[in-house]
């Protein structure tokens, strides 16, 4: 029984090394300050916000207690973040001279909050933000990519017509058992020419590149989940598209990392499914019954952030420093000798004395 219970843990420790973790974090570019360390140590999907958020040298708030980020230098941060979402694989065949992180807890995220902060702190500069989903027709972009990614196609039957042009992907990649009348194959091809045309855009628009202010790119890619739902993980049809898919994205990031001098960032998280579907939400301006905490039936507070230590003592001690200043000044002013203390009793008294 011992024997066995040996090569149970054998195995498992085997298939641990190994990385069959499923879902997988990796880093295709990043520049030399910002450190990936080597190692299979897993990171949570709702702590992917953070990670982005720390490789562009920004707070969070709380601490990212995972050991594969390094610390990185205080005088520089990168130009650039891309983060390209792949649904439908737990891994793609990208080179092994990359640096990859298994991926457990695989919960949908969104990067919102990483793009308040650059609107944020640099409002007045011209960063770019871009955040799409093609399968799902979702958009967000401020700055600069109001102008830059004007003509981007966003919507499938927009997308759709541009594969139809001259210069679109399918004239040249090897499409092999791909259709080009299949819904599930246009849509994977058509995230493929999303790839392609925003490379384009930046390489054609290079003054990006050039400001001060940081970039962020997000974009979620569902055409490889839609080809396994249609033809299966063992078909052809999906391992060309996989295929297809990692080469885009190295081009990809070889595109992006050179636009910014290899000073950006770019990641790439394959995840098989998620545990739930990923929304935006929002919020409408004509509801008339609101809760201070909609998360709480009893109608409570908030709970106090990590500020409030900060700005508590802030507020103790300078109450405290005004009320013994009072003080003093009070306690001065009423044992003042005004014949002594005071220049002006003093010469009206040699005055009067004179007189």
């Amino acid at each position: 029984m011992s024997r066995l219970s040996f090569y149970i843990s054998l195995v498992i420790s085997a298939s641990l090394s190994s990385g069959v973790f499923g879902d997988r974090l990796t880093v295709l570019r990043s520049p030399q300050f910002v450190t990936f360390r080597e190692g299979q140590w897993p990171i949570s999907g709702e702590k992917i916000p953070d990670l982005v958020a720390l490789t562009m040298g920004f707070s969070v708030q709380e601490d990212l207690d995972w050991p594969g980020l390094g610390a990185g230098s205080l005088f520089q941060r990168p130009r650039a973040n891309a983060l390209i979402v792949v649904r439908g694989v737990d891994s793609l065949d990208l080179p092994r001279n990359i640096t990859s992180y298994p991926l457990e807890n695989p919960v949908p995220f969104t990067l919102d909050n990483v793009a308040n902060t650059v609107h944020t702190l640099f409002a007045d500069s011209t960063p770019v933000v871009l955040q799409l989903a093609p399968s799902e027709e979702r958009l967000y972009m401020m700055g600069m990519a109001n102008t830059v990614f004007e003509d981007l196609p966003v919507t499938l039957q927009q997308i759709h017509g541009r594969l139809s042009q001259e210069g679109s992907v399918l004239h040249s990649l090897p499409l092999n058992s791909l259709s080009r009348s299949n819904e599930a194959d246009l849509l994977f091809l058509s995230e493929v020419q999303v790839l392609h045309d925003i490379s384009a855009l930046l390489l054609r628009h290079t003054h990006l590149a050039k400001d001060h202010a940081p970039d962020l790119y997000s974009l979620e890619l569902s055409g490889l989940e839609e080809i396994s739902r249609r033809y299966g993980v063992e078909s052809q049809q999906f391992r060309d598209a996989t295929k297809i898919l990692a080469s885009v994205l190295q081009k990809f990031a070889d595109d992006v990392s050179g636009v910014y001098g290899n000073n950006a960032v770019v990641e790439v998280v394959t995840v098989k499914t998620f545990e739930a579907p990923l929304t935006r939400k929002s919020r409408s301006i004509l509801q008339s019954k609101q809760n201070s905490n909609p998360g709480s039936p009893y109608n409570l507070a908030y709970k106090y952030n990590f500020e409030y230590a900060v700005i508590f003592n802030i507020v103790l001690w300078l109450m405290i420093a005004l009320a013994l200043a009072v003080v003093a000044i009070s306690y001065n002013l009423w044992n003042m000798d005004p014949g002594y203390d005071s220049i002006i009793y003093r010469m009206t008294n040699q005055k009067i004395r004179m007189d």
